[in-house]
């Protein structure tokens, strides 16, 4: 900790009264103090710099600070900053759910608007629980999701997850999901879940999924073509296939969605981080006219019963139509091909690497496995020590476990990539000569 009266003060107060995610206060007392964000980098009380190598959690899709995004928000504070909507809409949100859906499959025709990843997840299951409920089918409760799942921190969102150490003190008090095996071992999860939907074929209502890349379960990538074979078999047994693009969207496999890749598209999708290009938070659940159509009654007990008080707010709305804005420029595309680009160069060059291995992309996202020993797992103890090594060097990264990832804004230069890419062969080295 810098030898800083201001910086001091800073970390003494936070540690007085904040609780930190994903934090053991126990081991990790501190927290680093930021005042500034510009580009690809976080500036601290003594202009120190970290190059931000993982979007501030995969959701600053444009840099820090930008100037465009800023504007558009002053712009909408000083007209309406928050209003129910329920009952009431304004033209942020009609103009957002326009926007969004002509980016997404013909398919796609409602917007639902919650506040972040893991309600956007809540919203969709209960929309396609319900969907079967309301049309008096009370036997499909069953949901089926990929082994090493990662679907947020909310008990639903949790219960979609497998089991593993974020929810092992809830464990018994989840919902039942059926996992079905890793899909990047096609044949074995395929067959996996034939064997399941044959099993009890009017019990299954839905299949959700991270589309090509599982996140917190290690970056973890598969094929389109398996996700493919899934969503055919799940449509065959009258599931509704729910995917989670909270992570996927917005550019991050080299596409708008994950999805773009498909034959087989899913009947709803769940957004969020990159959405608002990491100024604002929301979420938003896109779903079918038909689906939507099935809540439709005189029964009000058939109505969609969620919502929470920021729902559409009109400043995040704004954030979110900006983030589009830039995300439609020709040069953003640009960008996303060169970081691509550049992480193809860098794996190929590293393809024979005794540390570094398992390195895999799927568009800007770039993985690796530090390998130094037969321990693999989120509670790796590399992970510290690779956390703490990339920081003094000037680098975000937050290890999961011992995998290693870079997920950087688009608006990131070659050089800073090279600067990350560098200090991954360092640490590598380093490594190396102590193991």
């Amino acid at each position: 900790m810098p030898n800083n009266s201001i910086y001091n003060s800073y970390v003494q107060r936070d540690a007085a009264v904040i609780w930190h995610p994903f934090t053991q206060h126990q081991i990790e007392p501190f927290s680093i103090p930021i005042t500034k964000g510009e580009g690809c980098w976080l500036y601290g009380e003594n202009e120190e710099k970290y190059l931000d190598a993982i979007s501030s959690w995969w959701v600053n899709i444009h840099g820090h600070g930008h100037p465009y995004m800023a504007q558009k928000i002053y712009e909408q504070a000083l007209k309406i900053e928050q209003v129910i909507f329920a009952g009431f809409t304004h033209e942020p949100a009609i103009t957002l759910s326009e926007r969004l859906l002509a980016h997404l499959p013909n398919h796609f025709q409602k917007v639902f608007f919650s506040d972040n990843g893991s309600t956007a997840v809540e919203v969709g299951v209960k929309m396609a629980l319900q969907y079967f409920h309301n049309q008096g089918n009370t036997q499909k409760r069953k949901i089926l999701a990929l082994q090493d799942a990662y679907h947020g921190d909310t008990f639903g969102a949790m219960s979609l997850g497998a089991p593993s150490s974020f929810n092992a003190p809830f464990q018994d008090m989840l919902f039942e999901v059926e996992f079905i095996s890793q899909p990047n071992n096609p044949e074995a999860c395929i067959q996996d879940m034939k064997s399941r939907l044959a099993s009890a074929p009017d019990e299954y209502a839905a299949f959700i999924f991270e589309p090509l890349v599982q996140g917190a379960g290690g970056m973890l990538m598969y094929e389109a073509s398996t996700l493919d074979a899934l969503i055919q078999l799940a449509h065959e047994h009258g599931l509704l296939c729910i995917a989670d693009e909270i992570m996927t969207g917005f550019g991050r496999t080299g596409k708008w969605f994950a999805m773009d890749y498909l034959h087989e598209k899913p009947d709803i999708v769940c957004l969020s981080k990159g959405l608002t290009g990491g100024m604002m938070a929301m979420g938003v659940t896109c779903c079918s006219n038909e689906l939507f159509d099935s809540f439709l009654s005189n029964d009000r007990k058939k109505t969609l019963f969620h919502s929470h008080s920021f729902t559409a707010n009109p400043l995040a709305c704004a954030a979110a139509n900006a983030s589009l804005d830039l995300m439609e420029k020709e040069e953003t595309w640009i960008n996303i091909e060169r970081i691509m680009l550049a992480h193809q160069q860098w794996a190929e060059s590293q393809r024979n690497h005794p540390i570094l291995q398992n390195i895999r992309q799927q568009g800007t996202i770039l993985a690796l496995d530090l390998q130094v020993g037969e321990a693999t797992g989120y509670m790796h103890p590399l992970r510290d020590i690779a956390y703490q090594y990339f920081i003094k060097k000037g680098i975000l990264l937050r290890p999961l476990g011992n995998t290693l990832y870079i997920l950087a804004p688009y608006c990131i230069k070659n050089e800073e990539l090279t600067l990350i890419y560098q200090a991954l062969e360092a640490f590598a080295e380093e490594l190396r000569i102590t193991y």
